[in-house]
């Protein structure tokens, strides 16, 4: 059996919470934290262009430094996708910090995934990068591409495992990748033990979004929830394929069948056919057992071959946006904002102001629920959210200096929530597609500080 932590489910999540499970969780093999949202690799790949040298989640090696030496006293080995768009930037980074505290560590990065600078060459083999999801063509977002990354599969963690990386980063990859890797590397799993690996992949799933799965943001029962000290899950995987989610002792936070469940079926899209690069898993074969407090074992797993393609998350330029937020207090706080609304949609179009899009919502009534909520009798306050979108900054800029006025020039008992004329934002909207898996090479380096 080997125990897998998973400490932080994006970058941002609780920068303690690490230290915690190490000094919480006895007998930790692996500690693996995902850092990576599709807007997070358009972030980093904006770093890389002002810097060569960056690109990778600058607080990692930070953090790194603060973990290292429980890691090598505990004999735990780290794993994250923190490697960005620049994962050997990252090991360097991590490096360092582990060679000016003369530990005696190898680190490892996987990288590969970042497929922007071969589209053009791709494309000439015939390789058709058409939105999945829509049948959009390419060609409408061929010169506004920013960002494109494959998402590798598991195997290659494995085989800088194998190669005897203390610590690895990744670039793109699936998030269960991080906890998979370890299995396949410990219990010697083929690619084709699908169930095996099946197995693997939920229980990655599973752990990937961390407190999720422990009871954050849990639908039942929340009230009675310990939020305080949040326990982060850990995953006991069998070399069979069944294994137990459960938490740190003496931690808040829940385990049950419940928040196992709901953890199970989040974006997921056919729960009977899970698609990723080492296997195709069936999500409704996974069987749940309380087996103690805080502990629920996961048995069943069943999965097939992987497709042969991977996906491609890909992001383009895609205009503007910007957004004013007004709070209006009792008596008639819904009436009022719905009239600034009015006049100030009004003053846009006498203005003739080129918006490609607008959104009003109006928070404390529809904000949530547009549409399916009753209107509420006399609100203590609601807050006006108008949200545009356009081609270029004028449009935006144009949109705040005539929007703006209605803070004194419109109805009464008003307070803008946010100081200031809004800013035009550049829009980076996501692209999915997907590249033949074999036009896509992993590749893998390991560097140790060779201190002893």
């Amino acid at each position: 059996m080997i125990r897998i932590g998973y400490p932080s489910g994006y970058w941002g999540d609780d920068q303690a919470a690490p230290s915690r499970m190490l000094e919480s969780a006895a007998d930790l093999d692996y500690l693996a934290m995902d850092y990576l949202a599709e807007i997070t690799m358009a972030i980093l790949k904006r770093q890389q262009e002002r810097d060569e040298t960056l690109g990778y989640a600058r607080d990692f090696p930070a953090l790194v430094e603060k973990l290292l030496e429980d890691l090598v006293d505990q004999d735990v080995t780290l794993l994250a996708n923190a490697g960005g768009v620049n994962p050997e930037s990252c090991k360097d980074a991590v490096m360092e910090v582990a060679a000016n505290a003369d530990a005696d560590v190898s680190v490892a990065a996987v990288a590969g995934d970042e497929i922007l600078e071969r589209i053009p060459g791709l494309r000439e083999q015939g390789i058709e990068f058409d939105n999945m999801d829509s049948g959009r063509s390419f060609e409408t977002v061929a010169d506004d591409l920013v960002a494109a990354n494959a998402y590798l599969g598991s195997f290659p963690i494995a085989e800088a495992l194998d190669e005897g990386a203390d610590i690895v980063v990744t670039g793109r990859c699936i998030d269960a990748a991080l906890a998979m890797g370890p299995m396949i590397h410990e219990f010697g799993w083929d690619p084709d033990q699908y169930d095996n690996l099946a197995s693997g992949l939920v229980a990655g799933h599973l752990l990937e979004c961390g407190a999720q799965v422990t009871g954050g943001v849990f639908l039942d029962d929340w009230e009675d929830v310990d939020f305080m000290e949040m326990g982060y899950p850990i995953v006991e995987m069998d070399a069979d394929g069944e294994f137990v989610v459960t938490k740190p002792d003496g931690t808040g936070g829940l385990v049950n069948e419940a928040t196992v469940k709901e953890q199970l079926v989040y974006e997921i899209k056919d729960p009977n056919a899970y698609h990723t690069p080492d296997v195709t898993a069936d999500f409704t074969t996974p069987q749940l057992n309380q087996v103690g407090e805080n502990r629920v074992r996961v048995t069943g797993c069943e999965g097939t071959a992987p497709p042969e393609s991977l996906k491609v998350s890909a992001l383009y330029r895609d205009g503007y946006k910007a957004q004013l937020l007004l709070t209006y207090s009792w008596p008639d706080a819904l009436n009022k904002a719905e009239r600034a609304d009015d006049v100030i949609r009004g003053r846009l179009d006498r203005a003739d102001v080129a918006l490609s899009e607008i959104r009003t919502e109006y928070v404390g009534y529809n904000g949530c629920h547009d549409g399916i909520s009753p209107r509420p009798e006399d609100p203590n306050e609601i807050v006006l959210r108008i949200a545009v979108k356009a081609d270029g900054k004028e449009a935006i800029d144009s949109f705040g200096k005539t929007a703006i006025p209605i803070a004194i020039a419109g109805p009464p008992n008003v307070t803008p929530l946010v100081s200031g004329r809004p800013d035009p934002e550049p829009v980076l909207s996501f692209w999915p597609c997907t590249i033949p898996r074999d036009a896509v090479e992993p590749t893998l380096t390991v560097e140790s500080t060779g201190v002893n």
